[in-house]
């Protein structure tokens, strides 16, 4: 287990991190006024209730529609991505991540979901982009410093 230079255990607040990423996967990503949710593994519909898996959207029930509403795929996948790096940091060593990259891939993966409600909206629908703000809150969270430092130097 490392230090860094601030004292704190670089180990622990990984995991923190990485669980905390993980745990955007139980956030409706956008969230209908009729009761239906988006979530990064597939669409939640109350009245029936019925789920559509991210696979069945993309292979079944994409066919003819705008592309807008293929951000919602590209965020998760984006997201996935932000997963992946982190997991390599935390598991692997900070050497294997670059943390401007992860949160980078955060911020991009809620702006991809921003377009996917806001093409949600078009169809007359209220919609809550609820997974942009999870997403852009990690990327601050976590991320802030990094992403300052990239921007800024």
């Amino acid at each position: 287990m490392s230090r860094d230079p601030r004292g704190t255990d670089r180990d622990s607040a990984g995991v923190g991190r990485l669980l905390a990423l993980l745990g955007a996967v139980l956030v409706p990503w956008t969230a209908f006024f009729t009761g239906d949710f988006v979530f990064a593994w597939g669409l939640v519909s109350a009245d029936p209730f019925h789920v559509t898996t991210l696979p069945d959207y993309l292979y079944v029930h994409t066919a003819g529609l705008p592309d807008r509403l293929l951000a919602w795929p590209v965020a998760v996948l984006l997201y996935l991505l932000a997963v992946g790096s982190a997991t390599l940091g935390t598991l692997v060593g900070p050497r294997w991540e670059d943390r401007r990259v992860t949160g980078g891939l955060l911020v991009l993966a809620g702006a991809s979901d921003l377009w996917f409600s806001l093409g949600m909206a078009r169809g007359g629908s209220a919609v809550i982009p609820s997974g942009t703000l999870a997403l852009w809150t990690l990327a601050w969270w976590f991320h802030w410093s990094d992403l300052r430092n990239a921007l800024w130097r």
